[in-house]
């Protein structure tokens, strides 16, 4: 049996920008997806603590060390700059792996985003 398991987790960060001209994403800083165990075109799932949201797309690299957090094209509806989000993705691993299994969880500095 498989088992869908938190992977990675980017806990409370400040949304930067958010670009409506854009095929849609979101971009994050590099430094924040290593840190996390993150990779470029990764499914993630964003939570909005300011306004509940709650929404599934895949990740652009961003500028390492520039702290960006950009929702683009119909995810930029979805959230407002200044809001604080919580970046989720998944795995799945068989029930015996599952149960030892140590996700990425990183708490950056949510003024900004950087690792602390």
């Amino acid at each position: 049996m498989y088992l869908n398991i938190l992977k990675s987790k980017i806990h409370r960060v400040t949304v930067t920008e958010s670009c409506l001209d854009y095929i849609g994403s979101i971009t994050i800083d590099e430094d924040l997806m290593d840190a996390a165990n993150l990779i470029a075109n990764e499914k993630v799932q964003i939570v909005d603590n300011n306004n509940g949201n709650r929404f599934e797309t895949y990740v652009i690299k961003g500028e390492r060390g520039s702290g960006v957090i950009c929702l683009n094209g119909a995810a930029a509806h979805l959230v407002s700059v200044g809001d604080v989000v919580i970046i989720m993705a998944y795995t799945w691993l068989e029930a015996e792996e599952a149960r030892v299994f140590k996700p990425a969880v990183i708490f950056p500095d949510t003024k900004t985003n950087r690792l602390i």
